[in-house]
């Protein structure tokens, strides 16, 4: 049998597979030569839709796929192959569609070494690049929305995330409630419902807005976005100029008139068929319209952004009804004396665990506190009003500010004790509980102040001549901790003129003793109000310090008057009684005291000073001081308590105490090292009560 030349066979099959390539791949290949124009390409390839085979011939290859030349030509002249070069072109048989091509060229030598021109490969990956698109941009909503629970921030995360990356302008409207922390509606939303614009987003220098950021509107109905908001599916809708839906809501008609909108992708922002808001998307101008791919990828972004929407609604109701708790829990005005003005200060807010407190004392005194529960939200509040009230049940005792912290102590390791015997599934059981706590007394008889802590707090004491101090505090246990270290106090003096600062905070305690300009100058706020002087504080508060919500207490110490405040000292002698009555009634007419309470008084003075003298230590020490009330004390250096007792009818003794507690309307002791202290307290009627 006879056989052909072996060599021609080889070329008519390579012509014949070289043909079926030009005439047949879905891949577009292309020969070009050293001017970059196009000698061959295959019929099959998409740049040759709707173009002759004659038209493509010779033309610049760039003008098939775009600026796709210099990479190319980088080919031509090194001949390193191009490899995957991904390019985006628009093609003369479909301009309305922009479509991604991976290109892949190589360089073409005859066997001489001498350039003949590139090969080029070009693969139609529209698809794929879209997905990949897609993808990029629910991983980067991911990976930002949600970040922090403040919804605002997470919606203007969502519209940066989107524009340009999927839209060309991005709106999110939320349900007005929702904003507010309460629970959103069921679908379909009810007619009239407020949404407010929280965030907009668009790729144009000037934006056509219907309404603007913070607006708070009603949607007309029906409309694409009604309807979504109606069914909870999301919509891809033609806008066409003449749509009928587009009389309806005439501000947005014309917004999207002005931004040349073509598509609109309408997504509600749902979660277990309620209604938290609604996500508009819309493409303008050149860029392709949303299709089914898109409408996918927009209920994926719906859903994640409309659980991060109500992490944060939830996140504002527990805040909220923390902060009126917290503020129930809080004194509403400071209690302000003559010898000691005061004022509170809540720094960005009040932490709900954070409280502040003054809390009337028998003679003239005050006591100052502030502390912070550890924590956050309902739990701290309740917390934190626990402990205030503790505080304030033992201020009535007269204890010493070591002794009421001990007390106090305890009282925070017994909440801690029933806060470890919950469930082990309730979340409150993880968290410790501890506090820290400053409580100190001011006397303005003696000028000076009382102090022992719990933590870390202490005051800030600026005197009248600038002078920026901290009182050295003794620091005692936290309260609520295993520690058993006693507590520890300190006294020091508080001039006329100086003022007090406390913060639950200890850096913003820090700040302000090293730092704080208006705090430095706060002698020259003279008689100025005191909230002036918290102002200034605030606005001189630096972005960085990285000091949470503290609870602040100012207090300025003005002088006691001295003609409202006397005392007499007695030997334990018999006739002391009669002269401490005769001074009584005297001093008491000097302040123009009824002859009610003045005979009263009288007799409290001769009871409680028989008792000292009786049963208790020289010498004998009266004291009266008209300020909020009329008080007496009398004081002895002896330490026997004295006990109220109810004597018989044919009893001699025992009714001195008992007397002396009936006739006042408040009635204590209080030890101190030099003695004890027994004192009442009346109240004196105006001349508008008298009259």
């Amino acid at each position: 049998m006879a056989h052909g030349d072996p060599g021609r066979e080889v070329e008519e099959t390579a012509a014949s597979m070289l043909e079926a390539l030009f005439t047949r791949s879905p891949v577009g290949l292309h020969l070009l030569d050293t001017d970059l124009r196009v000698v061959r390409v295959n019929t099959s390839t998409p740049a040759m839709a709707g173009v002759s085979l004659d038209d493509a011939i010779g033309q610049p290859f760039q003008a098939m796929y775009g600026d796709v030349e210099a990479p190319v030509r980088e080919v031509l002249d090194t001949g390193v192959p191009l490899r995957r070069h991904i390019v985006r072109a628009r093609l003369k048989g479909d301009p309305s569609q922009e479509r991604h091509f991976e290109i892949t060229a190589l360089r073409l030598e005859d066997p001489h070494g001498t350039v003949l021109g590139v090969a080029v490969t070009a693969l139609d990956v529209t698809e794929r690049e879209r997905t990949r698109g897609r993808t990029r941009v629910l991983d980067a909503v991911r990976r930002t929305v949600g970040r922090t629970l403040d919804m605002a921030v997470s919606c203007e995360d969502l519209v940066d995330a989107l524009v340009p990356a999927f839209a060309d302008f991005a709106v999110v409207e939320v349900v007005d409630a929702v904003i507010r922390g309460d629970d959103p509606p069921l679908a379909p939303l009810p007619p009239n419902t407020p949404l407010m614009r929280v965030a907009f987003r668009s790729t144009a220098a000037r934006p056509p807005q219907a309404h603007p950021v913070g607006d708070v509107h009603r949607l007309p109905g029906p409309t694409p976005f009604t309807q979504a908001m109606a069914d909870l599916r999301p919509r891809v809708v033609a806008l066409a100029p003449d749509a009928p839906w587009m009389s309806v809501d005439p501000p947005r008609a014309e917004a999207i008139r002005s931004s040349s909108a073509h598509t609109l992708l309408a997504a509600p922002l749902a979660l277990r068929d309620t209604v938290l808001g609604l996500l508009s998307l819309y493409r303008t101008g050149q860029s392709p319209p949303f299709d089914e791919g898109d409408r996918e990828l927009a209920v994926e972004l719906a859903v994640h952004t409309a659980l991060c929407m109500d992490n944060a609604r939830r996140f504002t109701r527990e805040h909220s009804v923390a902060a009126t708790v917290h503020r129930q829990l809080l004194p509403r005005s400071p209690e302000t004396h003559a010898s000691l003005e005061t004022a509170y200060l809540s720094v960005t807010g009040a932490d709900p665990g954070a409280w502040y407190d003054t809390i009337a004392l028998s003679s003239a005194r005050t006591a100052l506190v502030v502390g912070n529960v550890s924590g956050s939200g309902l739990n701290a509040a309740a917390t934190m009003g626990q402990l205030r009230t503790v505080v304030r049940s033992l201020s009535t005792f007269d204890l010493a500010p070591d002794e009421l912290l001990a007390r106090l102590h305890d009282t925070a390791a017994q909440l801690a004790a029933e806060r470890a015997e919950l469930p082990l599934g309730d979340p409150l059981r993880r968290e410790a509980l501890t506090a820290d706590c400053v409580y100190a007394v001011h006397d303005p008889l003696t000028g000076r102040c009382t102090m022992a802590g719990a933590g870390r707090l202490a005051p800030v004491l600026v005197c009248p001549d600038g002078t920026v101090t901290v009182p050295d505090t003794p620091s005692g246990p936290g309260l609520g901790t295993g520690e058993d270290a006693p507590f520890a106090t300190v006294e020091f003096e508080v001039p006329e003129g100086s003022v007090l600062v406390f913060a639950s905070d200890p850096l913003l305690t820090s700040y302000l003793a090293d730092s704080s300009r208006p705090l430095r100058e706060s002698p020259d706020y003279g008689e100025r109000p005191l909230q002036d002087l918290c102002d200034d504080i605030v606005y001189a508060l630096p972005p960085g310090l990285g000091a949470g919500d503290a609870a602040v207490l100012i207090a300025r110490v003005r002088s006691f008057p001295t003609d409202q405040f006397t005392a007499w000292r007695f030997e334990s002698e018999p006739t002391a009684v009669a002269l401490a009555r005769k001074r009584t009634r005297r001093q008491l007419a000097e302040w123009h005291v009824d002859e009610e309470t003045a005979f009263n008084t009288e007799l409290i003075i001769s009871e409680l000073v028989t008792n000292a003298i009786r049963y208790g230590s020289p010498p004998v020490e009266v004291r009266l001081v008209n300020d909020r009330s009329l008080t007496c004390e009398v004081c002895d250096t002896g330490s026997a308590a004295p006990h109220l007792r109810h004597a018989r009818t044919v009893d001699e003794g025992g009714r001195g105490l008992f007397i002396a507690a009936q006739l006042a309307e408040a009635w204590g002791t209080r030890y101190t090292p030099q003695g004890k202290t027994i004192w009442t307290e009346q109240s004196v009627p105006t001349h508008q009560d008298q009259g």
